[in-house]
This record gives C-alpha cells, structure tokens and sequence, in this order.
C-alpha cells in the first residue's frame, strides 16, 4: 500500500544508478589491480638488488669493508624507495577513507620514519666505508643527489610531525601547508629514484672499470643492474600515477568532488 503511494522514479533512473555503481567497481577494481601490481614489482626491486650484491659482490658483513658497502644500495632500495611509497600510497587505500583518520596518520609517519632510519643506515655504511679506506666523501652527483634527499627527507617528516599530526596545529595553517607537504613528497620519492638510478650506473663503471669485463661490453652483471634499474624506474613511474589520479585521493571532509569518493561507507 504504502509502495504504491511513493513517486515513480523517472524513468532511466534506476539504470543510471545501476551503471554508476558499475564504473564504481570498475574503478576500485582498476585501484586493487595497480595497487597489488605496484607491490609485486616493489618486492621484486628488493629481491633483485640483494640478490646482486650477494652475486657479484660478494654479501654483507657490517664491518667498515667493501662488505659493508653493500647494506647500502639494499637500505636505499628499501627505505627511501619501497616503503616510502608505501607511506606516500596509504591514504590511497579505501579503508582509509572512513572513521578516523589519527591511526592512518599515525602509519603514514611511522612508515616514513622507519624509511628514514633505513637511508640513514644507508648513509652509515658509505660513510663508515670511506673512512676506514680514506676514501673522499661527497665528490659524486649521485652523492649530491642523494644527501639532497635525505636532507629534504628529514624536513618533510619533521615539518609533517610538527603540523600534521600534532593537536594543536590549526586548520588553516594544515590546509595552507598540505599542498607544499604533497609537492615535496613527489619531489623526495623522484629525488630518491634518481638517486637510486644514478648510484646502481656508479657502482657498476666502479667494478667493472677493468680490461677483463669492460662496462661497454654489457656483461652479465651489467645487464641484470641495468635491468634493475629500469624496475625501479617502473615501480616509480607507477607510484606517481596511483598519486595523481584524482578519483583515488581521500575525499577531503564533507566535500564529494567528480570521481569522488570510489567506495560508500561500508562498501
């Protein structure tokens, strides 16, 4: 009785819902798709890059050798890389979205500070290596580049702490502050690839500086760095994109844009 009593709804109604709530799925399901890609192709950076150094150059030993050197590319890969994405990329996730948002922000810099103590671990183990065989220290674009990072870095999560996660900070001032916190996340992550790229090209015209297996030649070991190289480059281009589509963001409070949000609360 009381059905019959409602409006009708006009007619095509129903199936604009219907179709709007299939480009839903489809654009969560494209999200999952490039998230767990993303993360298959981050592992593989890691695997791949220790597995180099425990090839060719030996493995790991923390005692101010060549040895030692090799934590180096492995913590940078990991820290300044892999699990800075993964802090970046955490308010892409749609549970992100709904209750509140104090416990992703607290993962959000307890991820960026574990990224952090594993590039300065990196730093450590250069440092300690060029001391031990005197070896001159920041002479390289790789090492400028780097140093950069670390330093843009260390401001990032202390500005980010101080303005973002502390209580008494005010609105204005976060909502003035979050598109430069934002900008300066791409530029470390970009500055961190770079890094990354220019340190693997180094290290390989340092080992294979020799008659027996010229760099120009392409030998086995030039070829799998090389190769890891691109990986990195790849798992990087495909962090940004996830970044900038604007359909995947966290929808700013009491505000629905265009795409916005991708799930409804219990969806």
């Amino acid at each position: 009785m009381w059905d019959a009593l409602k409006p009708a709804e006009p007619a095509g109604t129903c199936d604009l819902r219907f179709f709007q709530e299939r480009l839903i799925r489809m654009a969560v399901g494209w999200f999952y798709l490039s998230f767990y890609s993303l993360w298959f192709l981050g592992l593989m950076c890691i695997i791949l890059t220790i597995y180099w150094v425990q090839l060719w150059h030996g493995g790991f030993a923390w005692d101010g050798t060549l040895l030692m050197f090799n934590y180096h590319p492995v913590f940078m890969v990991v820290g300044s890389v892999v699990l800075y994405s993964a802090a970046s990329l955490l308010y892409r996730l749609p549970q992100s979205w709904v209750g509140p948002k104090l416990p992703w922000k607290i993962g959000h810099a307890m991820l960026h500070l574990l990224a952090f103590i594993l590039t300065v671990l990196g730093l450590v183990a250069v440092f300690q290596l060029h001391r031990r065989s005197r070896i001159t220290n920041l002479y390289s674009l790789h090492s400028w580049l780097g140093i950069v990072t670390v330093f843009l870095f260390a401001c990032q999560w202390f500005l980010g702490f101080v303005v973002f996660l502390l209580p008494w900070m005010s609105v204005w001032l976060r909502s003035l502050l979050k598109p430069i916190h934002v900008f300066f996340g791409v530029v470390i992550l970009s500055l961190s690839i770079a890094s990354v790229i220019s340190g693997i090209n180094e290290k390989l015209f340092f080992s294979l500086n020799n008659a027996t297996q010229p760099y120009s030649n392409l030998p086995s070991e030039a070829i799998f760095a090389n190769s890891l190289g691109m990986l990195v480059v790849v798992f990087g281009l495909l962090v940004l994109y996830i970044l900038l589509v604007s359909s995947w963001k966290r929808p700013e409070t009491g505000i629905l844009t265009e795409g916005q949000p991708l799930l409804r609360d219990g969806e």
